[in-house]
């Protein structure tokens, strides 16, 4: 069932080069917020929101990891719905949690990167990615 959920879906060459533009282009988006997170951290910056009750210095190392480790393996093309999970949840926190009570305008970001996200994980990485080579 796990290689199942890790393979890719077969597309016309067109979608895969639509998805390989969608996956690396929203990835490298996502890279600049959790590069910004990482440098903080490792410059002693502990300090973040505690939206989900783990605690300050958890809930950034896991945001860390989704918005940065997941956006590079994303770009890869490299266990791709694997690393999907962790910025989707990510993204519904940010969306549902931390920017609940705001307006539209601050919740849209969130959501940008959550539709996106979403329709990845089901396409799939496409042809051009580490997946593909691996499962095929």
């Amino acid at each position: 069932m796990l290689k199942k959920f890790l393979r890719p879906t077969k597309l016309p060459a067109a979608a895969d080069w639509a998805i390989l533009i969608l996956r690396v282009g929203m990835s490298v988006l996502m890279l600049r917020h959790g590069y910004a997170k990482l440098s903080g951290f490792l410059g002693g910056d502990h300090s973040f929101a505690d939206p989900i009750g783990l605690g300050e210095e958890l809930s950034l190392i896991l945001t860390v990891f989704a918005e940065f480790g997941c956006s590079i393996l994303l770009i890869l093309g490299l266990v791709s719905r694997a690393a999907l999970l962790p910025l989707i949840f990510t993204m519904l926190v940010v969306l549902l949690v931390i920017h609940a009570n705001d307006p539209f305008d601050d919740k849209e970001h969130a959501l940008t990167f959550l539709i996106v996200y979403v329709t990845l994980l089901l396409t799939g990485p496409g042809r051009f990615s580490v997946d593909s080579s691996l499962y095929r």
